[in-house]
């Protein structure tokens, strides 16, 4: 017996990825859109793009204190 495969579509958002591999104990979850696979998403790349979303965010309220 085979359990069913956990997959995202490439519209799911970065801390809903996260979610569902944190939640199942995932390092990886492929990305299907229409029965087709698109790819494989690895922690490490949710880890980057977070990271890259944080850096983002604090860029800008740096310059909203700065009162650029």
């Amino acid at each position: 017996m085979s359990s069913k495969v956990i997959t995202v579509d490439s519209q799911q958002t970065v801390e809903t990825c996260m979610g569902i591999m944190t939640d199942s104990h995932l390092r990886h979850l492929p990305v299907v859109e229409d029965g087709q696979l698109l790819g494989l998403l690895s922690i490490g790349d949710l880890v980057k793009e977070a990271i890259a979303e944080q850096a983002s965010l604090i860029q800008q309220l740096e310059q909203y204190i700065r009162g650029e």
